[in-house]
Formats: structure tokens, sequence, C-alpha cells
């Protein structure tokens, strides 16, 4: 990804693309791409257990998976939202399907919240395929299906080999909703 920044205006919400490593603003809330055993953003650093190996274990055999499509919520600053749209029992792992609803009800937090910003990857550049114009028709799709107002600003992390003719597609998907925008 190139430094600097690029923005485009969406009714209420301006969005903004900047390095991984450059946040435009503070960061009401991000979004981590997951699995439904909430494997795929856990910290690599290895850890003591606070619990004996059997409590462990016996604990690990009861976690059920979260449904593909679904969004966890862990407290803390900033809100991490969870968006589950990978199952490592299938293949491949993700559909687009559950990363349009984990969009909609990313955008249903942050309405529910109030949230005035979020930090959003482009689900599956990880871990998939999903060509980066389709993740960003479905962020704009999900995002008029929720109240436009929360979040106000957005953050739209991407892969480093991204192009900048996504910010263009933003712009278009924008004026195609509201042609006064111009």
């Amino acid at each position: 990804m190139t430094v600097g920044a690029a923005n485009a205006a969406w009714p209420a919400c301006r969005w903004s693309r900047h390095p991984r490593w450059a946040a435009p603003f503070e960061v009401g809330a991000e979004v981590k791409e997951e699995d439904t055993f909430l494997v795929l953003s856990a910290e690599p650093v290895l850890k003591a257990p606070n619990e004996s190996l059997p409590h462990l274990l016996i604990r690990a055999l009861g976690t059920l998976p979260k449904p593909p499509r679904s969004v966890v919520v862990q407290r803390g600053r900033p809100l991490r939202l969870l968006a589950v749209v990978h199952d490592l029992e299938c293949d491949p792992t993700w559909r687009e399907d559950w990363v349009a609803a984990a969009l909609d009800g990313i955008f249903s937090i942050a309405a529910e919240r109030r949230l005035q910003s979020l930090a959003l990857p482009m689900l599956t550049a990880r871990h998939g395929k999903l060509r980066p114009q389709r993740f960003i028709t479905l962020v704009a799709t999900a995002q008029r299906r929720a109240k436009p107002e929360f979040p106000r600003r957005i953050w739209l992390e991407l892969p480093g080999a991204t192009d900048c003719s996504l910010m263009d597609t933003l712009r278009a998907l924008a004026l195609s909703e509201d042609p006064g925008m111009a």
C-alpha cells in the first residue's frame, strides 16, 4: 500500500485509506477477521496458563463454535469486533454471503453503540480470495442498509498490493447512490 491517504465521501461518513501502521484518527472499534473457534485473531504469543491443565482441557472440550456470518464483540479500547467469516472445516474456509452478513452485523453494532469510528480490514484478504472491488461493494451495500450516521469515519485497511482504484470504486458507489455528491 502506498503511504498517504485517499478519502471518499459517503452520505454522512468519511472513508480513509491509510497504511496499517498510520491510523488517520482515533478508532472506536476495530474489526478482525475470524473463524468459528476464534483462532485466526488470537495473539501468537504463548502465555503461561492461569488454570491447571485438566481445567483447560475441560474448558476447551466444552467450547462451541461461533456461527459463520456472526460478529463477536470483545470489550476493550478500542472495542474489538470479530467478524466470523471462516469455518476451518470447510473448503474454501469462507463464503461471500458470510462476509456480507458479518458486514451487516458490524454496521448494526456500530449504529447500536453509536460508534464514531471504525477500522475495517478487507475481510478474507489474509485467509481468502474475495476480490477487493467486490469487498468494497459489499461494504457499501451493508452500510446503506444500516443507519447511515454511524460510524462517522471508517478507516479502510487494505492489503499492501491493493491499488488505489478501490477508492474510485467507493466514490462511484457513493455517486450512484447520491448524484448530488459530485
